[in-house]
């Protein structure tokens, strides 16, 4: 059972998400540029103003799930939502930092292990809010899979 939070946990919310952000910032370190544009892409593939719009929405939903699993001091939940946070960070980086195309497939792949583990794993653990707000990323993160798979292929 949750407790309703203190004002101090609501500030705990607010470092979360400037982590959270921090992440997103370092991702955009690291632009498509013309190496990306070369490729041949996924037919599916979202219009380039989308994965701004899409990946604020999710950061935000990231930071709320890492926030309610500090505050329930499961660390086995914790754990697995800083590695994920971890992989997440280091995708943009690897793809198109490094153009490592492979190599960013086998980092989405593992977050996609692991985001899915944390969100059955928070589900059984009766942190069905969690769980539900990390259905979304669950989602892009499949797509997102899907886009570096099919340049892996493609190119």
């Amino acid at each position: 059972m949750q407790m309703a939070p203190s004002k101090t946990n609501w500030l705990s919310l607010v470092g979360f998400l400037l982590l959270c952000f921090a992440v997103a910032a370092f991702g955009g370190l690291f632009q498509p540029g013309d190496w990306y544009q070369g490729l041949n892409k996924a037919p599916w593939t979202p219009p380039n103003i989308a994965f701004p719009i899409v990946w604020s929405c999710l950061y935000v939903m990231i930071a709320i799930t890492g926030w309610q699993l500090y505050r329930n001091n499961n660390t086995v939940l914790f754990s697995l939502w800083c590695a994920q946070l971890a992989l997440n960070a280091l995708w943009s980086w690897i793809f198109f930092g490094e153009q490592w195309t492979v190599i960013g497939l086998v980092d989405l792949i593992l977050l996609d292990i692991l985001v899915i583990n944390l969100a059955i794993k928070s589900w059984r653990a009766g942190l069905k809010s969690t769980a539900y707000l990390l259905v979304p990323y669950v989602t892009w993160l499949l797509i997102a899979t899907s886009l570096n798979t099919y340049i892996v292929l493609a190119n």
